[in-house]
């Protein structure tokens, strides 16, 4: 039976892990086993460059710290070598770096088990699926682009307008 003082230090752990997961837009869990360190360290970098929180933790602290939340079915993902990555900012980004990475492992021991995106709990399928959106900027592009093609097209029609009533005479 672990003393007072650890068990307290790991009821903590459990609600500050909670409170991550509750307030994150998305997140990812994998399974890590087989990466090299190198591609690791890159990996972490690109996830901190993207503002995405990696951590490796226990499955029972995960299976806890879910408990109260949306995302009690990410339960079943927490066997083996568990890693999870949080997103508080971009839905895709976790999603897209891991995926990328998982694509790249050669031995496939790095594989994504699930995760969760706005409420939803997605399997790996969804994950990956999730991982081919576009970022917030693209998103914002695309729709900046079709609003610019619906006012050029209405600028068209209206000067449409005004050449055809330029053309037939007052009578």
């Amino acid at each position: 039976m672990p003393s007072a003082k650890i068990l307290d230090s790991k009821k903590a752990q459990v609600a500050e892990l909670n409170a991550k997961i509750s307030g994150s837009l998305a997140g990812v869990v994998v399974s890590y086993n087989g990466i090299s360190v190198a591609a690791d360290t890159k990996m972490r970098k690109e996830m901190r460059e993207a503002g995405v929180e990696y951590m490796v933790v226990k499955n029972t602290m995960l299976r806890r710290a879910v408990v109260g939340t949306p995302y009690e079915a990410l339960a079943e993902c927490f066997k083996g070598d568990t890693a999870i990555a949080l997103s508080a900012e971009d839905p895709a980004a976790a999603a897209r770096i891991l995926c990328k990475v998982a694509d790249a492992d050669k031995t496939k021991r790095f594989a994504v088990k699930g995760g969760f995106c706005d409420g939803q709990v997605l399997d790996a399928n969804g994950v990956k699926s999730l991982s081919t959106m576009p970022n917030r900027e693209g998103l914002l592009s695309m729709l900046a682009g079709s609003l610019n093609g619906i006012i050029g097209g209405l600028a068209v029609a209206i000067q449409g307008i005004v050449d055809k009533q330029e053309e037939t005479p007052a009578a």
